[in-house]
């Protein structure tokens, strides 16, 4: 704004400077041409005059004390020049940027060879300073009036033509965290519009994009729960006789004379030691591969077991929960993969954690499935990769849409994750 009123007195005093001087000029010759011929008729009269000095004085009392011709007698002081008049109101700068032309003249009058005085002319130049300084104010003001429109048009214009790109850089920026729902709207130059209306078909090939991988991520989450589950079934019909006869046969060949089991040291006692072993890993296969029980006892209880099994296995742990009554309503995909992330929380921080306390929360908020695993444990190594095991949670997540968080807030190392629910609550 300062500049812009800076430039206006600039422009408005550039102007004055051009035509200032010569308008001066002109406006005030005519007045100093009479000056001059009453000069010179004076001197006339006054030599053809029977008495010189009576006309004199009866000519300067006719004549009077006007600002603008006057006769002056000698050694009076003459009045003061047009430029070093006071003009009213008007600034002085304004005054000495006009650079006023002294326009004043004076003319001697003579009786025979002695000079008796001088008729000055001395014009009076407000009027035209005061008509310049409202010429100047008005096209400062103008000026000023006219920028400042400018400037405002121009950043309203400016505005107008940059929102719609601010619009484009927000939804490409949702389109960058996975929102392809909402629509960029169309508005700005055509050029824009083209942009949006691109950005907004780009939006919806990756939203169909998007769809067809959690579609696909399904299907092979589906597979792979298929394949545990015939896996599962195949060690137990096939490694259940197995262990069985191994069990047998260690019986038979301990001593036909000892009563009850074989006597501890003995081959029969180490082969039954190491069938009892191996039937423990095939469950705690089994157990991995297909939790029977999520789909028999129902989620909130298999998360029960979960922990129970927990606390046995650490009895320095302490385990707290938090179930929602509502687990159980959620489909068998769902109740499954809500069962895998909680098992691959407890599992990590029962190995890896070195935790005195676990919480595990479960609850479903509103239009989603919430999962927390906290543990007071050592927290995250700074060179942390995510195992097997993680990385299959993530998966099975993202193919339900949901998100799968692995934080460290507050002295507490967190699995969060968050599942909608979409199709996923039992009918």
């Amino acid at each position: 704004m300062a500049a812009m009123v800076v430039g206006a007195l600039l422009l408005g005093g550039l102007a004055l400077q051009i035509v200032s001087p010569e308008q001066f000029e002109n406006e005030n010759a005519q007045a100093a041409r009479s000056a001059e011929r009453v000069a010179n008729a004076l001197n006339a009269a006054l030599a053809v005059a029977g008495n010189p000095p009576q006309t004199l004085d009866a000519f300067a009392d006719k004549l009077g004390r006007s600002e603008t011709i006057a006769f002056v007698p000698p050694g009076t002081r003459p009045q003061r020049s047009a430029a070093d008049r006071h003009h009213g109101n008007i600034p002085a700068w304004f005054t000495a940027l006009l650079k006023v032309p002294e326009l004043g003249s004076t003319h001697p009058i003579r009786i025979g060879v002695t000079h008796v005085g001088d008729i000055v002319f001395s014009p009076d130049l407000s009027p035209d300073i005061e008509e310049k300084w409202a010429g100047f104010v008005a096209i400062v003001s103008s000026s000023s009036a006219l920028m400042l429109l400018a400037a405002l048009s121009a950043y309203f214009t400016t505005g107008a033509a940059l929102r719609p790109l601010a619009q484009l850089g927000a939804g490409l920026t949702r389109m960058r965290n996975g929102d392809y729902d909402a629509a960029i709207p169309l508005a700005g130059p055509p050029e824009i519009r083209k942009s949006c209306a691109e950005a907004n078909q780009l939006a919806v090939t990756l939203r169909r994009l998007s769809q067809d991988n959690r579609n696909l991520l399904r299907k092979i989450v589906a597979v792979q729960d298929e394949e545990r589950r015939e896996l599962a079934r195949e060690l137990h019909d096939e490694m259940g006789p197995l262990l069985f006869a191994i069990r047998a046969n260690a019986t038979a060949l301990s001593d036909p004379e000892a009563e009850g089991p074989p006597e501890p040291g003995s081959p029969a006692h180490g082969i039954l030691s190491a069938a009892e072993a191996l039937q423990q890993a095939n469950r705690r296969v089994l157990e991995g591969l297909s939790p029977l029980s999520v789909a028999d006892l129902g989620l909130a209880a298999s998360v029960q077991t979960l922990l129970r099994n927990a606390r046995s296995q650490a009895p320095g742990l302490r385990v707290t929960s938090r179930l929602d009554d509502r687990l159980d309503e959620l489909d068998a995909l769902l109740s499954q993969t809500a069962y895998r992330v909680i098992q691959e929380g407890v599992t990590n921080a029962l190995r890896h954690a070195h935790a005195t306390t676990m919480g595990v929360a479960a609850t479903v908020n509103g239009d989603q499935i919430q999962l927390e695993i906290s543990d007071d444990g050592t927290g995250l190594p700074p060179d942390l990769t995510f195992g097997r095991g993680l990385i299959g949670m993530h998966e099975r997540v993202r193919a339900l849409d949901g998100t799968l968080q692995l934080v460290r807030e507050q002295g507490q190392t967190i699995v969060r994750c968050r599942i909608p629910l979409q199709n996923h609550v039992a009918r």
